[in-house]
């Protein structure tokens, strides 16, 4: 029983104290990839010790009923053995039961909300895709769906298949090898099944809106993948075009600094990591600290489980 107490100790560590030196750490997205699977790492360690502590609590409930002639496997279970059966009061019975029903509930109903709100966003977009296939046409030269509007947009769109669309707009607006980055830009969303995070990481957000772990992960995840896209086009048609790219669907003049307001989520981020920089990029030491902070999350509740079954209880026994 030690084990799911440690989970649950090492999780709240990490809601806590990880999403503001994340977020520092991320800001300036000098290896994407690498942050982007430090967030994630975050977000699934937490979550996974969540769950595994039912699963812990479970498995020795099984285990106790099976050989019902052996003495209690932990001593925290025999506490929680007494509580539950009254040994304390019914006072203490009585909150234990109702504490551990209304975990048990509220447990299942976020399984059940953030799965029902990746299945809706999941049915969305595949809807979405389908009438862009119908609204607009295919160019075949392009591989993309052509709509017939002014505006210069261009995007990716899930779906069965996967499709990417670009607006009549977006095609006069851009030349061809910027018009070529933007496609390879939104093909990568698709490649690195972008949009599945994207999903799952604003569920949990939307469902625990109060957990800034998840609320900030969540705009982190899709800031970095942006990114992430952004230099998938850059190795194939470089920086500059995908820079003039992204200047043009956002109707701002090159002469314009980044550094100025610019409207868009995230856009000066993006543009100046795409303007090469005066001074090299510190890349090693970034992905070296990175690389030891998805070390520690993912290592983490590993640590905790194994240390408590071989011996460094967190509940010790009742005197008497």
């Amino acid at each position: 029983m030690s084990e799911a107490v440690c989970l649950l100790l090492y999780s709240f560590a990490v809601v806590v104290l990880a999403p503001r030196p994340l977020t520092r750490l991320t800001h300036r997205g000098v290896v994407p990839q690498l942050e982007l699977v430090a967030w994630l790492s975050a977000i699934g360690s937490v979550v996974a010790s969540w769950l595994a502590v039912p699963v812990i609590v479970i498995a020795y409930v099984i285990t106790d009923l099976a050989h019902p002639g052996r003495p209690v496997l932990d001593s925290c279970y025999a506490q929680l053995h007494d509580a539950a059966t009254g040994h304390y009061g019914i006072l203490v019975q009585s909150g234990f039961l109702a504490l551990t029903g209304f975990a048990t509930c509220a447990g299942v109903v976020l399984l059940g909300r953030v799965g029902r709100w990746f299945l809706l966003a999941r049915s969305t977009t595949h809807e979405h895709a389908r009438m862009v296939r119908i609204a607009g046409r295919h160019d075949a030269g392009l591989d993309a769906i052509v709509l017939d509007v002014a505006e210069t947009a261009a995007y990716s769109v899930a779906g069965k298949p996967p499709t990417v669309v670009v607006t009549r707009g977006a095609i006069a607006a851009l030349d061809h090898g910027q018009l070529s980055a933007v496609l390879e830009h939104e093909r990568a969303h698709l490649a690195g099944r972008h949009h599945l995070w994207l999903a799952l990481t604003r569920g949990l957000a939307a469902n625990l809106s109060r957990i800034e772990l998840f609320t900030l992960g969540a705009t982190e995840v899709a800031r970095l993948l942006e990114m992430c896209a952004d230099d998938a086009a850059a190795r194939v048609h470089g920086r500059p075009a995908v820079l003039r790219a992204l200047l043009t669907l956002s109707g701002i003049p090159e002469a314009v600094s980044p550094v100025l307001g610019m409207n868009g989520v995230d856009l000066p981020a993006r543009v100046e990591r795409l303007i090469p920089p005066i001074e090299p990029r510190p890349g090693v030491q970034a992905r070296l600290l990175l690389g030891a902070v998805v070390a520690v999350v993912i290592i983490g509740p590993l640590a905790s489980a194994t240390l408590a079954a071989i011996g460094i209880a967190v509940c010790a026994p009742l005197p008497g």
